[in-house]
């Protein structure tokens, strides 16, 4: 008898064995079965137009099968591209609150959710989806340009500063971001400016040359104060300062410097300082025709004029050149004329822009630090050839 037992057991074994593989492939065929159905009453609803009944029927599918996470984050995408806000943030939110999810899951579902409420204008709540994302090595490049695109939109400059400043503390100095970080200093300190807080607005500028090296514009906004509080030296120094950082920009420090000169009355520090730094561009070359005009020599001052239109042909240039000729001309005839021809290039000069994104395209007749419309910093600079520099 005992060695019928014996016997048995591996025959009992066997057989549970297989009955056991039997279980699972039943249990397998019937969650995909349920699978099946789910998704294919999704697909025939979707087929249907009726989209609202397919979103609630795939998302059921996630309660049977989490590999369908990355489906779902790219239904919710789907919907979100073609403008249905509603249906991707319902899909992406229940993504995000399953508990199941596996941590890149989640990220990558939160990242979607921060995109459809940024589309759908709720700023505050994309705010707090890409602020958790700041941790993910993966995805805090996308979170910090789209909290840096928040900020900016809703010009809370505070928050945009500790961002920046927070990135550069956790992962290095970055010079994308120091130059963003140095217009969000600037950016503050005109709203110091206007709250009539000088001292704070001048520790954000100092902060801001700290930041980039390569700024000019807190240079420039530096030498604005100065010059509007008499500090004349002072003034001088930091416009001087835009051309050590880029001398590109140095034409728009130049009319504040001949301010200076006129203010002062020491139009040779002015020149030498134009010399010193020159720029082959139309502000450059009509401020050292305006120091040869306040010595009174008016010929030498056309001569030079048109030596440098011939080199470097200007709207600007012209205009101003008319004006020299009108002035020593004696036939009334010829003077009238030249004075009508200059006031038709003054009207045509007042349609031209003067600023150009050199990302975008982006033209106008103001100075934009931020392009208003691709939205990025320091790319509108002065338009170069016949229309402006």
């Amino acid at each position: 008898m005992l060695e019928l037992l014996f016997l048995l057991l591996p025959v009992a074994a066997g057989y549970g064995w297989i009955m056991g593989r039997n279980s699972v492939r039943q249990a397998q065929r019937k969650q995909s079965s349920i699978l099946s159905k789910h998704y294919y009453k999704g697909l025939n609803f979707l087929l249907s137009d009726q989209p609202d009944k397919a979103v609630d029927t795939l998302i059921k599918m996630i309660n049977v099968n989490s590999d369908t996470v990355e489906t779902h984050i790219a239904m919710g995408s789907f919907f979100r591209h073609r403008g249905e806000i509603d249906r991707a943030i319902k899909v992406h939110q229940n993504l995000v609150s399953r508990e199941e999810l596996q941590p890149a899951q989640r990220e990558n579902a939160l990242r979607e959710l921060g995109h459809d409420y940024t589309q759908a204008g709720f700023l505050e709540r994309a705010e707090n989806a890409f602020l958790q994302l700041l941790n993910s090595e993966k995805h805090y490049l996308v979170a910090q340009q789209q909290l840096f695109s928040i900020y900016q939109t809703t010009k809370e400059w505070e928050r945009a500063i500790e961002l920046a400043e927070r990135m550069v503390q956790c992962h290095g100095d970055n010079d994308e971001v120091c130059e963003r970080l140095a217009h969000f200093y600037c950016e503050q300190a005109s709203v110091e400016l206007k709250n009539d807080s000088q001292g704070a607005a001048l520790t954000l500028l100092q902060k801001a040359v700290n930041a980039d090296e390569y700024a000019v514009r807190p240079w420039l906004m530096l030498g604005e104060i100065a010059l509007d509080q008499k500090r004349y030296t002072d003034a001088n120094a930091y416009f001087t300062q835009v051309a050590e950082r880029d001398i590109n920009w140095f034409s728009e420090a130049v009319p504040s410097l001949e301010k200076i000169a006129e203010e002062t009355d020491d139009w040779e520090s002015f020149q030498k300082n134009l010399e010193s730094h020159w720029q082959e561009c139309a502000t450059s070359y009509l401020a050292m025709v305006d120091v040869l005009l306040k010595r009174g020599d008016t010929a030498n001052a056309a001569e030079y004029l048109l030596e440098q239109l011939r080199k470097r042909p200007t709207m600007r240039g012209f205009k101003t050149l008319m004006g020299l000729y009108i002035d020593q001309l004696q036939d009334k005839t010829t003077a009238d004329s030249l004075r009508l021809l200059k006031e038709l290039v003054e009207k045509q000069m007042l349609q031209r822009p003067k600023y150009r994104c050199n990302s975008c395209g982006f033209s106008g007749r103001k100075l934009y630090w931020l392009c208003p419309s691709c939205k990025k910093w320091g790319m509108v600079k002065p338009i170069k050839g016949l229309d402006g520099e």
